[in-house]
């Protein structure tokens, strides 16, 4: 069996899925992802971070629109289409998300829960929070204001919606693409970690 965690900025995702692998012994798959995804694709960590699990920003659409109608534009003729160049990471980031899909791991983000789909072995979750919950999270772990905090959350959760959109044809918000929603503000962390181990212990003794 397997569990990916889906999140919302600030939800505190990377911080159930560590609680959750560490009182069941399993392999947890976070960072690791990030890394092998930029080492396989010729870029830094903080690149691959920056672009994995996020659609294309104004400017990328603004960019490919134009490359599209005049393809002289993109040179030298040694470099992709934005198109191509985000094709090729999609299909990098679903190889490296399917290698460590093995049993008794967490999966964290990079849309692991689409490119896995709907095994018989896996539980897909999702955490979630009310924007003032996440904003004053995101607020005191990079040190900006509320406003900006905000502006960040609805950024990156705007760039999540539209990755699972765009390559997989799938709403990142709809509870039905989930075995289970967990509104992380009104649980708890602590407790929402407990709720999945719980779902898990229950579902490996059940006949």
């Amino acid at each position: 069996m397997l569990i990916t965690i889906s999140r919302e900025y600030g939800a505190g995702g990377s911080t159930v899925a560590r609680a959750v692998a560490e009182r069941l012994g399993w392999r947890l798959v976070d960072n690791q992802l990030v890394e092998e995804i930029a080492r396989r694709a010729g870029m830094t960590t903080a690149e691959a971070q920056e672009r994995v699990e996020r659609g294309p920003t104004f400017v990328e659409r603004l960019v490919r629109a134009l490359a599209a109608s005049n393809p002289e534009l993109l040179t030298p003729a040694s470099v992709q289409p934005p198109e191509a160049e985000d094709a090729r990471l999609k299909q990098i980031t679903e190889q490296v998300v399917a290698e460590s899909a093995g049993n008794h791991a967490v999966l964290v983000g990079r849309a692991a829960g689409a490119v896995i789909g709907r095994r018989d072995d896996a539980l897909h979750i999702k955490l979630v929070g009310t924007i003032e919950y996440r904003r004053q999270i995101i607020a005191d772990r990079l040190g900006v204001s509320l406003d900006e905090a905000e502006r960040q959350i609805r950024d990156v959760d705007g760039h999540r919606a539209e990755y699972h959109r765009r390559w997989y044809q799938r709403d990142w918000s709809d509870a039905r693409n989930y075995h289970l929603v967990i509104n992380a503000g009104w649980l708890g962390l602590e407790r929402a970690a407990e709720l999945i181990v719980e779902l898990v212990r229950d579902h490996a003794s059940s006949p």
